[in-house]
């Protein structure tokens, strides 16, 4: 069972934690997720697909991320979540942290923040190898591409994220 460190408002952990998804989250205390966006030289991104039979947004387009696990840092999630989805391994790879935004959802007890990371190295298409259960597909975009997925609400946190593309 997987377990992810509860944060206060500060971005602070607690010392508590919660179950995975269990939606129990009250005022001022928050989880974290991370984003890991890939860039290449000529300005095109890997974005992939969420899988169909995924509970929430199947079928979306979104950027590789997940949970923090406890007592797990944001920079080991990022990578372990991009090499989990993608085969790719960021390790390496300039970039780091681009950003940080914050969710209240009071109704659901899912209150987060998201750390989104940027990284900027070559690869191809034949260097993805997508984890089936998670990732039904993947593009190599341009900014263009995922803007208009955007603009179609099909592409997870993208009002948050976009910013990251340019």
């Amino acid at each position: 069972m997987e377990f992810w460190d509860i944060y206060d408002e500060n971005k602070k952990r607690t010392g508590r934690t919660m179950k995975r998804n269990d939606w129990c989250l009250k005022e001022g205390e928050y989880h974290l997720s991370v984003l890991g966006v890939i860039c290449r030289s000529d300005g095109r991104f890997l974005i992939t697909k969420r899988a169909m039979d995924k509970e929430w947004a199947p079928g979306w387009w979104e950027v590789p991320g997940g949970g923090v696990q406890a007592g797990e840092a944001s920079e080991d999630a990022v990578v372990r979540e991009i090499k989990e989805e993608t085969g790719l391994d960021v390790s390496g790879a300039d970039g780091g942290l681009f950003l940080t935004y914050r969710r209240e959802n009071l109704k659901e007890g899912d209150n987060y923040f998201v750390d989104v990371y940027r990284f900027c190295m070559e690869f191809d298409e034949s260097d993805v190898k997508v984890q089936k259960e998670e990732v039904g597909g993947f593009l190599i975009a341009d900014r263009k591409e995922i803007e208009q997925y955007g603009k179609e609400g099909i592409f997870l946190h993208y009002d948050s994220i976009r910013g990251v593309f340019e």
